[in-house]
């Protein structure tokens, strides 16, 4: 009896104090920051800060204390999604048990390394959790400034239930620092999270969620990561970059996203029940395996168009003694039970070269399927032997010594209601299993906030009709908003302003021809941030232009562009652009970089500079300045500069351009003034993807093309060069004759 009246006593004084605990708890409804930083420092366990609705600029908050794990001290905001953080805002945590959430960052960037950060100075964070933030396009003016969105230190810490779309200066969304014994080991979980937009960076540092560094990849992070949405996610190659042992990555979505997932350094990671949709976008890519003993299971791929090492899934070649950053040997690599649907590319030994000489072994490729409408998708760069092939099975041949483990076999599919192609024969066992659920978009990020198009279409706004008179355009054109279409009636418009365009906006004749622009400034349109460009059936002419040399018709910002643009022109005439010397038709400024440049049968004659000229990043750190630049039966004709200058330098293999298509064009007179320091016609420089084809050209300048890393594939091919000398392509980085395909090419002197 006197052992029970003892033990409810006890019982009795944990009751009461745990009550006197959550009576001690406060809530704070702050709504400035001197309130805040008041009350900042005496937090205490169950305590719970309500920033008030409404916008909070240059506003750095620290949240710290020491909560438990019944009674955290929690940040929120008085209404979810309203309370917006804009210019110099973050968030810091340091301490344990703390729970951030609600909050909305735009119209802004951090000051410091991280928009949100799981520690203080040295004092990290511990069993806490930030969950339904919004960081919504918070990115540096200057996009060469690197900052993390999200830096997880400590241990024990969840990210979930977050929105982050349009990361566009350089740095990683989200990053898992490995930087301290107290970082490693972490369990971390990042989950339910929504990775929207992040547009092609165009260099290396626009990776999504990076694990760990090269410099501690060694230590293992136990971090999982699963149920995220990975949506158009185009920074660069890696998506998901993996640089420490022991992580799990499962059960994520990734959807038309440009690159892989991939196990750069480290050892030990599992990947099963990913989900990769392509839809044939381009250079959508799947897993990329390097280090040893991964296990790669039960992942369903369908629609990857990408290759090397972008492709729908790569086995790497490594270095013999790898320093720590570089490649180390695929070794015990268990890759089992994948679905591989009209995936492209399955490249093996991928990378193979002089340095990177250390073929796989040891490894597994079993009880796969690999189903291709087309021809068979694998390709072996070196020795695949320490591959041993078992049970797969495939509907078309496959390389000769893959056919032992790679079964030949006709299979019929049928999506089911997961939206996923699987065999209706119960008889075939290869591939992912049945049951593979496929993670809701909807179930990611928050509900209070869309995830919306991340891009503008041109014309789907309203269409506003321009009179004949440049004050008319000008005030449509700041009238109009983003997707609008100006109709530009018959007639002259002389414009004596700059046009800035920092929207998407459409120039559009009402009558191909009968619009006639001059402008009396050195250039008629800049574009800005938020700006792009489409102009129909226009006739742009120099005549009115300042009697000085470097004018242009189009130019960017000259420096410090974060947004991508698109710049398309279709059915104009640009004549006249010879008022002085060096009169470009478009010049882009540094920094800035073309989602695409596209022209189609356009006409341009009298033309004392280059074309296009994409060459402002001359550092040769990897950058450069158009995605895609397409030209299409436009005609040239006495152009003293080039028709194309696109320059990317560098050694970097992170990226997937420039890409360059020259079709059924016509120059004449093209590339020889004695400005052009070039001597080109075409100078490409450090192009991955290049494509010129069916046009003529005469009295120019030859094609100079100069390939440096990668494996640019160069097609030039049934075209005519009368007077003009043979197309020129040189191999910078690499011995022997260049790898460019030239055919049906005649070379006419007269």
């Amino acid at each position: 009896m006197r052992l029970i009246k003892l033990n409810i006593i006890k019982l009795s004084l944990v009751i009461l104090g745990c009550f006197s605990t959550t009576i001690a708890a406060k809530d704070y409804l702050i709504d400035n920051k001197q309130a805040y930083a008041k009350i900042a420092n005496t937090l205490q366990a169950g305590d719970t800060v309500i920033l008030q609705n409404g916008v909070w600029h240059d506003f750095e908050i620290v949240l710290s204390g020491q909560g438990s794990k019944q009674l955290p001290i929690r940040l929120k905001p008085q209404t979810k999604g309203k309370v917006i953080l804009s210019g110099q805002s973050n968030l810091r945590l340091a301490g344990q048990y703390l729970h951030a959430s609600g909050l909305v960052f735009k119209n802004g960037y951090t000051p410091t390394s991280a928009v949100i950060e799981f520690r203080n100075g040295k004092e990290l964070a511990f069993n806490s959790r930030v969950s339904e933030m919004v960081i919504d396009n918070y990115n540096n003016p200057d996009k060469r400034e690197s900052d993390y969105w999200v830096a997880l230190y400590g241990q024990h810490n969840r990210f979930d239930h977050n929105h982050l779309e349009g990361k566009r200066n350089k740095g990683v969304t989200v990053a898992v620092r490995l930087n301290s014994e107290q970082s490693q080991q972490n369990y971390h979980q990042i989950d339910h999270n929504y990775f929207g937009y992040r547009p092609v960076f165009g260099s290396n540092g626009g990776e999504t969620l990076r694990i760990g560094t090269s410099h501690y990849s060694l230590s293992d992070s136990h971090t999982l990561v699963e149920n995220n949405y990975f949506e158009q996610t185009n920074g660069e190659v890696e998506i998901i970059s993996i640089k420490s042992g022991k992580n799990h990555i499962r059960n994520n979505v990734f959807y038309e996203a440009r690159g892989t997932l991939t196990l750069r350094h480290g050892n030990g990671n599992i990947i099963e029940e990913n989900i990769f949709f392509g839809n044939g976008v381009e250079h959508t890519g799947g897993i990329r395996v390097i280090n040893k003993d991964h296990i790669i299971r039960n992942n369903y791929l369908e629609g990857l168009t990408g290759f090397r090492f972008g492709s729908g899934f790569t086995v790497m070649n490594g270095v013999p003694n790898s320093p720590i950053n570089r490649y180390h040997q695929v070794e015990n690599a268990q890759i089992e039970n994948n679905t591989f649907i009209n995936v492209e590319h399955i490249q093996l030994a991928a990378g193979s070269d002089a340095e990177r000489s250390a073929v796989p072994i040891n490894s597994v490729m079993n009880n796969n399927l690999i189903i291709n409408d087309s021809q068979q998708p694998f390709t072996a760069f070196d020795d695949i032997s320490g591959i041993k092939f078992s049970n797969n099975i495939a509907n078309t041949a496959v390389l000769p010594s893959l056919s032992k483990g790679v079964k030949q076999k006709q299979v019929k599919l049928k999506r089911n209601k997961a939206g996923l192609l699987y065999p209706v024969s119960e008889s075939v066992f290869a591939g992912a299993k049945a049951d593979l659920t496929v993670l809701k978009k909807a179930d990611t990020g928050v509900s209070w906030y869309p995830k919306s198009p991340a891009i503008v279409a041109f014309d789907s706004g309203k269409t506003h009709r321009v009179e004949n008179s440049a004050k008319d355009l000008l005030l449509k054109i700041e009238q109009a908003h983003s997707g609008d279409v100006l109709e530009l009636s018959a007639g002259d418009y002389d414009l004596a302003k700059l046009v800035v365009i920092d929207k998407t906006l459409s120039f559009k004749a009402a009558q191909d021809g009968a619009v006639n622009l001059t402008f009396e400034r050195s250039s008629l349109f800049e574009i800005h941030d938020g700006g792009s460009l489409k102009l129909e059936g226009l006739v742009i002419s120099g005549k009115n232009s300042p009697d000085s040399a470097g004018n242009s018709v189009i130019r960017t910002k000259k420096w410090g562009m974060v947004e991508n643009y698109r710049l398309i022109m279709e059915r104009c005439q640009l004549i006249n652009l010879d008022i002085n010397h060096t009169f470009d038709f478009f010049k882009t400024g540094k920094g800035a970089l073309a989602d695409e440049i596209t022209l189609i049968n356009n006409q341009f004659s009298q033309v004392t500079g280059d074309i296009l000229r994409l060459d402002s990043e001359i550092e040769n750190l990897g950058v450069y300045n158009a995605e895609y630049v397409t030209l299409t039966n436009n005609h040239f004709d006495n152009v003293s500069g080039a028709l194309v200058k696109l320059y990317r330098g560098g050694t970097d293999e992170s990226t997937f351009g420039p890409h360059f298509l020259l079709n059924n064009n016509t120059l004449n007179s093209v590339g020889l003034g004695k400005r052009n320091q070039t001597n080109a016609s075409v100078y490409l420089h450090g192009v991955q993807v290049t494509e010129i084809a069916e046009n003529a050209f005469t009295n120019s300048a030859p094609i100079v093309v100069e390939h440096t890393v990668g494996e640019p594939q160069t097609r030039i091919i049934s075209n005519t060069f009368t007077n003009t000398a043979k197309p020129h392509i040189k191999e910078l980085n690499i011995a022997g004759s260049h790898t460019a395909i030239l055919k049906n090419n005649q070379v006419i002197q007269k």
